[in-house]
């Protein structure tokens, strides 16, 4: 599939946790939710003042989660790549295409546009952004997540922390969000992959402090990174990665 793949990212939450987290990723980012998408109220977009969306509400009867659209250029020549790869159909074929990864992963493959990435949101003292997203894997099922995402994206590899962090996926420039891989711990009661959203800042215990003010929890700190806890339930983490994106 060509390099330059644009990701969406979906916020999908039920009915009654909606408002609470809309009103929050609204402030975090400083993106308001639009209005439904025509024939397809279920769905908004985060607007960005000065680009195209790539974050999205979808509302419906699941537990809040992350999942992703991968936009290419032949979707039906992309999905059976893609499902020569490992993934597996996951329901029927709208003008986007459900797939379920490997590990268990919901992600859905659309067409491809031309996009303009929004700038990060300044703040006073600092800048946030939404540049990353985490798939959390069991270890089980680890290994084999990582080969099929380095496989189906043709973007630039950087090997992490082989205990926790395998490493990341690097977009194109002008792209959304890298794709980084973290091994759970024996400790984590999750059976399939899920994901979590990073947003970088270049003013890490600020950003944590900020979003806090918005209605966030703190979780816990790491190596670069603060994990919070959004108020429909998901965490996310702010980190030191380049508020506008970059390497």
């Amino acid at each position: 599939m060509s390099g330059g793949q644009w990701l969406h990212v979906f916020l999908d939450v039920p009915p009654d946790q909606a408002e609470v987290s809309s009103r929050f990723w609204s402030a975090a980012l400083g993106w308001p939710l639009g209005d439904p998408w025509p024939d397809h109220p279920e769905f908004r977009d985060f607007v960005p003042p000065d680009g195209d969306p790539y974050l999205h509400q979808q509302v419906g009867d699941h537990r809040p989660r992350v999942h992703l659209d991968l936009e290419v250029a032949d979707q039906a020549s992309a999905v059976d790549r893609l499902i020569g790869l490992g993934a597996t159909v996951a329901g029927p074929r709208q003008s986007w295409t459900p797939l379920t990864s490997p590990g268990g992963f919901p992600f859905c493959v659309v067409t491809q546009r031309e996009h303009v990435r929004p700038a990060p949101l300044s703040w006073p003292g600092g800048r946030s952004g939404l540049v990353q997203i985490c798939l959390d894997s069991p270890a089980d099922r680890h290994d084999r997540e990582v080969a099929f995402w380095r496989s189906a994206l043709d973007w630039r590899w950087a090997d992490g922390d082989a205990r926790e962090f395998a490493g990341k996926l690097y977009p194109p420039p002008g792209s959304t969000v890298h794709l980084l891989f973290q091994r759970l711990g024996a400790d984590d009661p999750g059976t399939t992959v899920r994901a979590h959203i990073d947003l970088g800042t270049d003013q890490r215990a600020a950003d944590a402090a900020r979003l806090e003010a918005l209605g966030a929890e703190h979780v816990r700190e790491g190596r670069g990174w603060i994990a919070l806890r959004d108020p429909a339930g998901m965490i996310f983490c702010t980190t030191g990665n380049p508020p506008d994106g970059g390497p």
